[in-house]
C-alpha cells in the first residue's frame, strides 16, 4: 500500500477546514492579518493565531525599528556560472538577496507570489510567534499564485538565521535567502563579513526537478511507484513532477563522518553563493583583516565538510547563539544548520571548499585579499582532513547555558524508514496536520530521538533553541544531526506556545512523511 506524502494528507486536511480560511490567501489581493485557526486543530490545544500566541508575542522585546521589504517569488533564469538554468527564486537572485534587521526590530515582509503554485515562508531558527511560522496547513494558509501575505513579527534573536519554503520541495529549487540578525551590542571585533550560503543544484539541469527526484525517489529502491502528492493547497503535483532527465538516484555515497550512508539525491552541481566551483563567487578583503563568516548550509540532501585553505577558523556561534570559541581546520555541517567562524586573513588568493560529504564532489569560493593565480575547481585543503569539529565538542557560551534542570516531560521519538521503500517516518506514522507531541507552558521538554534508520539525520525543532542534552553545557541549535542507529537527546524550555514543526531537515525525507507537530496545550 502507497503511503501518503505529506502534501497529500496536507491537502485533506485544509480541505476540511473550509473555504472561508483558503480564501484568505488567494487571488491577488494583500493579506496581512490573521485569518483564523489554519488547520482542524484538535480541542484543548493552542492555536497558532489565538490569544496564547499574541500574548507571548507582546511580552517580546521590540524597541527597534519597523524594517518593511518586500520579496516575489518568481521563475527566473539563474547563472550558475557553469550554466543558466530555469527554477524558482526570490527577486530573480540565487541566493535570494540577504534580509538584514538588528535585534530588536519588527520585520513586515511581504510575499509576492508569481509562482504557478501555493507557496510560504518559514524563518528557519527563529523564536517567531507561531502564525508567522510560515507552515501551510498548520500556521497559516498557503499563499496562492499571484497573491501576497504580509509576515510580520518581533525579532527578538541576534543570530544568523534563513528562510525558505515549507511548501513541498520548493526549498530544493533557488527559493532561499539569508536572515542576518545583528546585535545592537556585538561583543565579537572583526573588519569584514561574509555570508556563505551553501547548495547542492539539480533544478533545471537536463529536464530535472526537485518534484520529478522525489517521485523517483519515492518509487523505491526497486523502481516504479507512483508518487501522488499534491501541494498543500490541496491542488495537484506541479506539472513538473513529471519524470524527466536522468536517474538522480544516488547509491553508494559513504561517509566515515556520517556513520555510511551519505545521502539519497545525485546532484549535477554544488554551489557556494550561486555559483559552481569552476566560475567561483569571489570575496575581497585586504591581508590581516579579521573575517567573520556565517555559513549557511541551503541544501536539499547533502551535508558539507567545509574549510578555507591556508587558515584556521574559530567558532563562535551556531545557530544563532554563541558557544565558547573553539579552533577548528574544518566544519561538518548539516542541511538547515550554521556555523560562524572568524578567521584572520593571509595573503593571496585562498580557496573556501565545500565538500559534499560522501558524494565525490565540492563547491567553492574564493578568499582573495592579493593577486596571484586562483586554485583549480578540484582543490582539496589539507584543512578538510585537518581537525574537524562537530556540534556534540562544542560548548554554550556562559550567557546562553541552558540551565540544568530535570525534565518535566520526555517526549520520546523513533526515526523509521528506509531507501528500499523510501517510507520515511517519526514512529512509522507517516506526517499528518493533526498529530500532536503535547507540552505544556513553563516546562522543561526533553526530546530523544532514537534513530533506527541506516541513515543520518538533520532533525530541526521549529520555534525554539534547544540545548545538546548528553554533554554538559551543550550547545544550543535548533537543528543537530543524529547519526544511523545513534540517538539525539535535547532539552529546551516551552516558552513559545503554538503548534511547531519537528522534522527531518533532507527535504526529501520530510515529504515522504518524516515530520511531527509539537503542539501547546491550551
Amino acid at each position: 500500500m502507497r503511503t501518503p506524502t505529506r502534501r497529500s494528507v496536507l491537502g485533506a486536511s485544509i480541505a476540511v477546514t473550509g473555504t472561508g480560511i483558503l480564501a484568505a490567501c488567494s487571488g491577488s489581493g494583500g493579506h496581512s492579518g490573521h485569518s483564523g485557526s489554519t488547520a482542524s486543530t484538535p480541542q484543548g490545544y493552542v492555536d497558532p493565531v489565538g490569544a496564547e500566541v499574541a500574548a507571548a508575542e507582546k511580552k517580546r522585546t521590540a524597541d527597534g525599528a519597523v524594517r518593511k521589504v518586500r520579496l516575489t517569488a518568481a521563475a527566473s533564469s539563474l547563472d550558475l556560472g557553469e550554466r543558466t538554468v530555469r527554477s524558482w527564486a526570490y527577486g530573480g537572485e540565487l541566493p535570494g538577496k540577504e534580509v538584514r534587521v538588528t535585534a530588536g526590530d519588527t520585520l513586515a515582509l511581504t510575499l509576492a507570489n508569481h509562482l504557478p503554485d501555493a507557496t510560504s515562508l518559514h524563518w528557519h531558527g527563529l523564536a517567531l510567534r507561531n502564525d508567522m511560522d510560515g507552515v501551510p496547513g498548520l500556521t497559516q494558509p498557503p499563499v496562492k499564485p499571484g497573491a501576497e501575505f504580509t509576515y510580520r513579527f518581533k525579532v527578538p534573536q541576534a543570530g544568523t538565521y534563513w528562510f525558505h519554503p515549507h511548501s513541498g520541495v520548493q526549498q530544493d529549487r533557488g527559493l532561499y535567502a539569508p536572515l542576518i540578525v545583528e546585535d545592537p551590542k556585538e561583543p565579537l571585533s572583526y573588519d569584514s563579513e561574509w555570508v556563505v550560503v551553501l547548495d547542492d543544484w539539480v533544478d533545471g539541469v537536463d529536464g530535472s526537478t526537485p518534484d520529478a527526484v522525489l517521485k523517483e525517489l519515492s518509487g523505491g529502491m526497486g523502481g516504479g511507484g507512483g508518487h501522488e502528492g499534491h501541494d498543500m493547497s490541496g491542488m495537484s503535483m506541479s506539472e513538473d513532477a513529471s519524470p524527466s532527465g536522468p536517474s538522480r538516484m544516488l547509491m553508494g555515497a559513504e561517509s566515515e563522518l556520517l556513520g555510511g550512508d551519505a545521502g539519497d539525491v545525485a546532484y549535477p552541481y554544488y554551489l557556494v553563493n550561486g555559483r559552481t566551483a569552476k566560475a567561483p563567487s569571489v570575496f575581497r578583503a585586504r591581508p590581516g583583516d579579521r573575517i567573520r563568516i556565517r555559513l549557511i548550509n541551503a541544501g536539499g540532501d547533502t551535508a558539507f565538510r567545509v574549510a578555507l585553505g591556508g587558515h584556521e577558523m574559530t567558532v563562535t556561534h551556531t545557530d544563532g547563539f554563541p558557544v565558547r570559541h573553539a579552533k577548528t581546520d574544518a566544519l561538518l555541517l548539516g542541511m538547515g544548520e550554521r556555523y560562524d567562524v572568524l578567521v584572520t586573513a593571509g595573503d593571496g588568493v585562498f580557496p573556501l571548499t565545500a565538500l559534499a560529504e560522501g558524494k565525490k564532489a565540492s563547491a567553492m569560493a574564493l578568499l582573495r585579499t592579493g593577486g596571484g593565480t586562483a586554485p583549480a575547481a578540484s582543490v582539496r585543503p589539507k584543512e578538510l582532513d585537518g581537525k574537524l569539529l562537530t556540534a556534540d565538542k562544542l560548548r554554550a557560551a556562559e550567557s546562553v547555558t541552558l540551565p540544568s534542570k530535570e525534565p518535566d516531560r520526555t517526549i520520546r521519538i523513533r526515526l523509521t524508514g528506509g531507501m528500499a521503500k523510501y517510507n520515511w517516518a517519526f514512529d512509522k506514522k507517516p506526517y499528518t496536520a493533526r498529530q500532536r507531541h503535547p507540552v505544556r507552558a513553563g516546562e522543561r521538554v526533553r526530546l530523544e530521538f532514537s534513530n533506527s534508520t541506516t541513515m543520518w539525520h538533520p532533525l530541526h525543532l521549529h520555534g525554539h533553541t534547544f540545548g545538546l542534552a548528553n554533554v554538559l553545557g551543550g550547545p544550543r541549535k535548533d537543528t543537530a544531526i543524529v547519526l544511523p542507529n545513534g540517538t539525539l537527546t535535547v532539552d529546551f524550555d516551552a516558552d513559545n506556545p503554538g503548534l511547531w514543526m519537528i522534522h527531518c531537515h533532507n527535504v526529501y525525507h520530510s515529504e515522504a512523511g518524516m515530520m511531527t507537530v509539537l503542539g501547546y496545550r491550551s
